[in-house]
């Protein structure tokens, strides 16, 4: 279920500022992947000391609205998504809010989040846009698991739209700041496998959508 409020206008229009070039807003963001159908850059957040990561897909079989209906659907993503443990969503203090908790390999203990969403299409210099924000959320309504690390400072923007074809085009946002102690090895997995892992299984799952028409 979507609501609208959550986010300002303000944000909606920083965010689509934030992906309108891929590299070349004024800082170091550095080329992490490249390929035919995904590009991906990295930028060290010196405060967390993780990175960023600024990621633009080109999806050639998936329209926007079905794009943005596969990546709202929560139900539809414990099926695709094999690094779901838990997801589910639901109403505190007026808000939709949602938990997902995210399977880490071991020893590494498992990551979950707590976090609101807000979707709206936005006329962007003549192009209509599908954009779709996501922060944390505070509540004491959904306390920490014990031997679950909770992420209180996550961030994520995507902007989908046509890709003058049947396709589309996704450029997407993403900051994390996992917590607890990771290996080396893991951050550096997530940021070479990560990101392009997701966007290729988000692809097969629109492909397979039960409810595409």
């Amino acid at each position: 279920m979507e609501r609208q409020g959550d986010f300002s206008e303000e944000e909606f229009r920083k965010a689509c500022a934030e992906l309108e070039n891929p590299a070349s807003d004024g800082k170091a963001w550095e080329s992490l992947v490249e390929s035919e159908s995904c590009n991906i850059y990295q930028m060290l957040d010196e405060q967390s000391g993780f990175y960023n990561y600024k990621a633009f897909g080109d999806f050639k079989d998936c329209s926007p609205s079905l794009y943005a209906e596969v990546y709202m659907d929560l139900e539809y993503r414990k099926q695709w998504d094999a690094y779901v443990k838990e997801l589910y969503e639901k109403e505190i203090c007026g808000k939709m809010v949602i938990y997902w908790e995210v399977k880490y390999p071991f020893p590494v203990s498992n990551r979950d989040y707590v976090y609101i969403r807000d979707g709206r299409d936005i006329n962007l210099n003549g192009r209509m846009v599908r954009v779709i924000l996501a922060k944390s959320f505070s509540t004491p309504e959904i306390p920490e698991k014990c031997g679950v690390i909770r992420v209180s400072d996550y961030r994520q923007s995507l902007v989908i739209e046509s890709n003058g074809k049947e396709g589309c085009k996704v450029s997407m946002f993403y900051h994390d700041n996992p917590g607890g102690t990771i290996p080396s090895w893991l951050v550096n997995w997530i940021a070479k496998n990560g990101v392009p892992n997701f966007l290729q299984d988000i692809q097969k799952a629109c492909k397979n959508y039960p409810k595409k028409t």
